[in-house]
């Protein structure tokens, strides 16, 4: 690990002044920044700590919204009953990220903001059509996932809460990776008021996506039939050591029914 400093302010603020310069990254949770800093894939000139911001916890469920604090930890998300009650995929996403270290740790801001290709929010965010709010705007789900690690967001803007609308039914479900729990495949699977969204993770080269042709299938008739029938290309998905294009299209089939089943 290279020299940096070591910022923790105890403003919005001032956190959002220190990200303006040079070369600063924000640490929320640190479980992929650290690790990549120990093995030098990063060097950061400078770490600024928004743990300390009390205006980034919490969690609030307020009539038809939920809205999470970015540094709420995944275990605060799994453990809370307002979640799991206004909507429960969500709940039992958060409770299935890597192991209990890294859910104490990890925060949903932290994961949103990286957005793994592998990781499990950023398909809630998708599916559940949430906003992704920072200190300078508000972005739809639907125009923050960018790319590969990629986002909307601008230097030195910082995500400090999401707002999720509540569904009349969410499930998730994924084929996950032994060693790391990543997502190989995961789908997350919503029934809104404005019809089905279907979102996939750990597949596609370019990041998470929706799968129109599920969501199309599920509006008409929300149920594991109306999407047994269904095979997702294998164009555009990931090939690697864990599993090719053709198998991850046939286990986005598989976890698509398996969200609908368990959603609730």
């Amino acid at each position: 690990m290279y020299p940096f400093a070591y910022h923790r302010p105890d403003s919005l603020a001032a956190a959002a002044a220190l990200l303006a310069g040079e070369d600063a990254k924000a640490l929320a949770g640190g479980q992929t920044l650290l690790p990549t800093m120990k093995m030098r894939l990063a060097s950061p000139a400078a770490l600024v700590d928004l743990s300390k911001l009390r205006e980034l916890h919490g969690i609030e469920v307020s009539g038809s919204t939920v809205t999470i604090g970015a540094a709420t930890t995944h275990a605060e998300v799994a453990g809370s009953a307002a979640v799991a009650k206004a909507i429960p995929g969500l709940a039992a996403l958060a409770g299935g990220i890597g192991d209990p270290a890294v859910r104490h740790k990890g925060t949903i801001g932290g994961s949103v903001a990286n957005n793994d290709p592998a990781a499990d929010y950023p398909a809630a965010c998708l599916a559940l059509g949430a906003t992704i709010v920072t200190n300078k705007r508000e972005i739809a789900a639907d125009q923050f996932f960018t790319g590969l690690f990629e986002t909307a967001l601008a230097e030195g803007e910082i995500i400090t809460k999401v707002r999720f609308p509540v569904a009349q039914a969410s499930g998730y479900a994924k084929f996950r990776n032994p060693a790391s729990r990543y997502a190989i495949v995961g789908v997350f699977a919503a029934k809104t008021a404005g019809g089905a969204r279907v979102a996939v993770t750990g597949a596609g080269a370019g990041g998470v996506f929706r799968w129109k042709e599920a969501e199309t299938a599920l509006a008409a008739n929300w149920s594991e039939a109306a999407v047994a029938g269904l095979k997702a290309s294998a164009a555009g998905l990931n090939s690697d050591i864990h599993a090719d294009a053709e198998y991850r299209a046939h286990l986005i089939g598989v976890m698509t029914k398996r969200a609908v089943a368990a959603a609730k």
